[in-house]
């Protein structure tokens, strides 16, 4: 169990976080929680998980060893084996799935099994003539598509697979790199997050997500660093990688900008999204454990995102918005600015970005190994 001070907001928050996955765990049963309400937070909630199942199944390993409590694991043990469905899936996000739905369980050899599954699956479905493993139809729509929510989680979960798996997540996402970013990173002033691949006119850019949508910037540098951290993966293309990690930082303003982006970046005035920033935090503190004269700028302002969601995002006693609500939840974050979906709710995998970084800063979690 945690063992932090009174006196250590990022402890503090950890435990309310922490405490809202408890209660969340006994509303929702065997369903996997998708987005809360902000009023009264209860979830709407999925019963395969889709492409979010992952978050949950991580949200209930980061309880399991924050409390070291056997039923707990036993809880986050029988969700992960409810993704089990999902390894053999025409789908990108399997990446975001099973990575980071077993990554937590440490060394739990029926976690760590389906991951060396869903890793082999995965390093076969890949299409060399494309580059990459393609977005898949198992979640509707077109299946030739480079997505970036496609790439973290894949890259660590694809290296998983030996060094055939190594090169094809290097593989994966430069080619995402070449796509969203464009040649030197030059062209729009934000990046193309998806991309459709056409036989006749080879990739053409998607209009939705759109190019100023807050998580393109912050799944695509969490993949970045996910493989900077492994030398199998970064190869000769690390000196790229450091590159891409600046002008994501630079061009998201990720660095010096707001704590907490625009969910749509063309509306600076619209909704914000918690999740974005949650999801930038730990990228910058996984950037911060590969070695550089950056590391020490990364740390300092990934904690102060994580402060800034925790002191003035997170419901709970003390400091946060507005009494009445469960504690711990993660508000402000946005599921779909354009159809005005969720656009101002706790989203399930904000909490876990959010919970994976207090934990990171609380000492508990090795962040270069989820």
């Amino acid at each position: 169990m945690s063992t932090t001070g009174s006196g250590d907001w990022a402890g503090r928050a950890l435990a309310a976080v922490i405490e809202r996955v408890a209660v969340t765990a006994s509303e929702v049963g065997t369903r996997f929680p998708l987005y809360a309400a902000p009023g009264d937070g209860r979830w709407t909630t999925t019963g395969r998980g889709s492409w979010t199942g992952g978050f949950w199944a991580g949200l209930l390993w980061l309880r399991a060893r924050y409390t070291g409590d056997a039923a707990d694991r036993r809880a986050a043990a029988a969700c992960t084996a409810r993704l089990a469905p999902w390894a053999d899936a025409d789908t990108a996000t399997r990446g975001l799935i099973l990575w980071y739905g077993t990554a937590p369980a440490g060394d739990d050899a029926e976690a760590a099994a389906l991951r060396e599954r869903a890793a082999r699956a995965c390093l076969s479905a890949c299409d060399p003539g494309l580059g990459l493993l393609p977005w898949g139809g198992a979640l509707g729509g077109p299946r030739l598509l480079a997505r970036v929510d496609g790439v973290p989680g894949t890259v660590p979960l694809l290296a998983g697979a030996g060094p055939l798996g190594a090169a094809a997540a290097a593989a994966h996402l430069h080619r995402h790199l070449d796509l969203c970013l464009g040649a030197g990173g030059t062209g729009h002033p934000w990046l193309r997050p998806a991309w459709r691949f056409d036989e006749d006119a080879g990739w053409q850019p998607c209009e939705d997500p759109p190019p100023g949508w807050s998580r393109g910037a912050a799944w695509l540098l969490l993949a970045v660093a996910d493989a900077l951290l492994r030398p199998d993966v970064a190869g000769p293309g690390q000196a790229r990688l450091d590159g891409a990690a600046r002008h994501l930082l630079s061009r998201g303003g990720a660095l010096a900008g707001p704590l907490v982006p625009p969910a749509d970046g063309s509306s600076p005035d619209g909704p914000l999204d918690t999740s974005a920033a949650a999801i930038t935090a730990v990228a910058l503190l996984k950037l911060a454990r590969v070695p550089g004269p950056r590391s020490a700028a990364y740390a300092s302002r990934a904690e102060a995102i994580l402060r800034r969601l925790a002191r003035a995002h997170l419901t709970g006693p003390g400091p946060g918005p507005g009494p009445g609500r469960p504690a711990g939840m993660l508000l402000d974050g946005c599921y779909d600015a354009g159809k005005g979906l969720a656009v101002r709710h706790e989203l399930v995998w904000g909490d876990f970005f959010l919970a994976l970084g207090l934990a990171a800063l609380d000492g508990s979690v090795d962040i270069t190994r989820v």
